[in-house]
C-alpha cells in the first residue's frame, strides 16, 4: 500500500502548474479575440494594436527567458514561480484600467518577461517531483494548460469579452493568478535552488552531450509547424476550403488533445520512439498535402495527422532536455523556450517570403526538408538527448 502511495503522481501540485500555463497562454492569445474593442478602448487601430500586443509580449519573453533563468539559478524554486505569477496578475491588472497605449504595452511586456521566466520553470519543477520514471508523465500533465487554453479558453474568452467587455477579461485572469498564488503556496511543495557550486554558465549548459541536439530538433520542427500554420488560410485559399478554415483549426486541436494525451501515457518508456514517430506523421501529412492539397478529405485527414503529431511535441522536447541536462534542467529549459520562440517568428518570416516569392506550392517541400533534418538528428542522438530505452 506505501509503494502505490510512493508511486501515485502528485496531480494538485501538477495541476497547479498545468493552470500556469493555461493563464500564460491565456494571456497571450487572448487579445486576438478581442482587438476591436481594445483599438477602440485605447484609441488606436486594430492593426496597430494587434500587432504590437502579441510583439511587446514576444520581445519580453524571449529577452528574459535565459538572462533571468540563470541570474535565479540559486533562488527557492516556489518563489520564484510565485514571482511570475506575480508578473501575470500585475500585467493584467494594469491592462484592465489602463486607458493608455503606452502602458498597456509596458504591462504587455511585463507579462512576456513572466512568460519567459515560467515556461523555463515549469517542466523542471514537474520533473522534480516525481522519480525519473514518471518525469515525462508528470511533464505532460504539467503542459496540458496550453492545448486547453488554445482550444477552449480563447473562444470562451472572446465570447465572454463580447458580453462584459475586454477589461473584465483581464481582471478576471489578474483574479485567476492570485487564486493560483494561494494554490502554489498550500500546495506545491518547494525545492532549493542550485548551490554556487553547482551552477553552470550558459555556455558549459549549452555544451552538455545532448543538449544541442535538442535544440536543433525544437527549431527546425517548429519552424515547420509554423510555416504551414501561420499562413494555413493562404493554403487552404489556394484549395478553394477558405471558408473552412475554422472548422479545419478545430480538427487540428482536438487532434492535437488527442496527441498530448497519448504522449503523456507513453512517454516514460518511449520517449524516443515517440519522437521519431511524431517526425515522421508530421513529415507524411506536408507530403499529403504537397501532393494532394485540393482534395478535402486529404487536407481533413493531414491536418488531423498533423495535430496529433504536434500535440504532445512540446512535452517530448521539454522531457529530453530536462532528461539532458539534469540539474541545470532550468537552464536548459530557458534555452528551449528561446528556440521555440525563435522557430514562431521564423515561421511567420520564412513562410511569408516563400508565399510572396514561389507561393504555397514551396511550403510543402520545405517542410520536408526540414522534417528530415529533424528526423535525422533524433536518429543520431541515441545516446544522448533522445536517447534509446535499454533493451
Amino acid at each position: 500500500m506505501t509503494s502505490r502511495k510512493q508511486e501515485r503522481l502528485p496531480l494538485a501540485s501538477l495541476l497547479a502548474l498545468a493552470t500556469a500555463a493555461f493563464i500564460t497562454i491565456l494571456t497571450e492569445a487572448l487579445p486576438a479575440g478581442l482587438l476591436p474593442q481594445m483599438a477602440q478602448g485605447l484609441a488606436v487601430s486594430e492593426a496597430w494594436v494587434g500587432q504590437t500586443v502579441t510583439f511587446y509580449y514576444a520581445i519580453g519573453s524571449l529577452v528574459a527567458a535565459i538572462p533571468l533563468t540563470a541570474a535565479t539559478q540559486g533562488m527557492r524554486r516556489r518563489p520564484l514561480l510565485l514571482s511570475a505569477l506575480a508578473g501575470f496578475a500585475i500585467a493584467n491588472t494594469v491592462t484592465t484600467f489602463s486607458g493608455s497605449y503606452l502602458l498597456t504595452m509596458v504591462a504587455r511586456f511585463l507579462a512576456g518577461v513572466s512568460a519567459g521566466l515560467l515556461w523555463a520553470l515549469l517542466a523542471g519543477y514537474a520533473a522534480r517531483m516525481v522519480p525519473d520514471d514518471q518525469k515525462g508523465r508528470a511533464i505532460a500533465i504539467a503542459m496540458v494548460g496550453t492545448p486547453l487554453a488554445l482550444s477552449l479558453g480563447v473562444p470562451a474568452g472572446t465570447f465572454l469579452g463580447h458580453l462584459v467587455g475586454w477589461r473584465m477579461c483581464f481582471g478576471l485572469m489578474s483574479a485567476l493568478a492570485l487564486l493560483l498564488m494561494l494554490w502554489v503556496r498550500v500546495q506545491v511543495p518547494d525545492f532549493a535552488g542550485q548551490p554556487a557550486g553547482k551552477r553552470l554558465s550558459l555556455g558549459a549548459v549549452f555544451t552538455i552531450s545532448g543538449v544541442r541536439p535538442v535544440l536543433f530538433v525544437v527549431l527546425a520542427f517548429v519552424l515547420a509547424h509554423n510555416i504551414l500554420y501561420t499562413y494555413i488560410a493562404p493554403f487552404l485559399a489556394a484549395a478553394g476550403m477558405v471558408e473552412r478554415t475554422d472548422v479545419i483549426l478545430l480538427v487540428f486541436g482536438v487532434a492535437s488533445l488527442l496527441g498530448i494525451w497519448i504522449i503523456g501515457v507513453l512517454i516514460d518508456r518511449h520517449l524516443r520512439t515517440l519522437t521519431l514517430t511524431s517526425t515522421l506523421l508530421f513529415g507524411l501529412s506536408a507530403l499529403a498535402l504537397g501532393v494532394a492539397g485540393d482534395m478535402p478529405v486529404v487536407v481533413y485527414t493531414a491536418v488531423a495527422v498533423w495535430g496529433l503529431a504536434f500535440g504532445g511535441a512540446a512535452t517530448l522536447f521539454q522531457t529530453a532536455i530536462a532528461k539532458t541536462a539534469g540539474e541545470a534542467a532550468d537552464v536548459a529549459q530557458s534555452m528551449l523556450v528561446t528556440a521555440w520562440n525563435l522557430a514562431i517568428a521564423g515561421g511567420g518570416i520564412l513562410g511569408g517570403l516563400l508565399l510572396d516569392s514561389l507561393g504555397v506550392a514551396a511550403f510543402s517541400p520545405t517542410l520536408l526538408v526540414l522534417l528530415t533534418a529533424t528526423l535525422i538528428v533524433v536518429w543520431a542522438a541515441r545516446q544522448q538527448g533522445f536517447r534509446a530505452m535499454p533493451s
